[in-house]
């Protein structure tokens, strides 16, 4: 099992910025690639970005590029959603995600993803 928690969510105007962070404990941390995703009100889940086990290659959605910055740091089992000029759209719980089953590649699908986190809230106000 792994579990993971994130933080870092709230409110902020928009233009501003955000960072989210995701603790993971449980098992090896870098046996694992790493993901966000997020639910806005009313629709579904979406991925935002995705790493893969060692930080050497990243994915982002079309709405995240230029944005939005993954990372991660495998001494601290922890992994990062750097969020730089926030829009309304941007409101969403977002979710931190954990996949062992494509030997540390990232995966951007929600059912791809083994282990997830509660979720932490970003509003972006206008």
């Amino acid at each position: 099992q792994v579990q993971l928690v994130e933080s870092g969510g709230g409110l902020v105007q928009a233009g501003g910025s955000l960072r989210l962070s995701c603790a993971a404990s449980g098992r090896t941390f870098s046996d694992y690639a790493m993901g966000w995703f997020r639910q806005a009100p009313g629709k579904e889940r979406e991925s935002v970005a995705a790493i893969n086990w060692s930080g050497s290659s990243t994915y982002y959605a079309y709405s995240a590029k230029g944005r939005f910055t993954i990372s991660r740091d495998n001494a601290k089992n922890t992994v990062y959603l750097q969020m730089n000029s926030l829009k309304p759209e941007d409101t969403a719980i977002y979710y931190c995600a954990a996949t062992g089953r494509y030997g540390g590649i990232w995966s951007n699908k929600v059912d791809g993803m083994d282990y997830w986190g509660k979720g932490t809230l970003v509003t972006v106000s206008s």
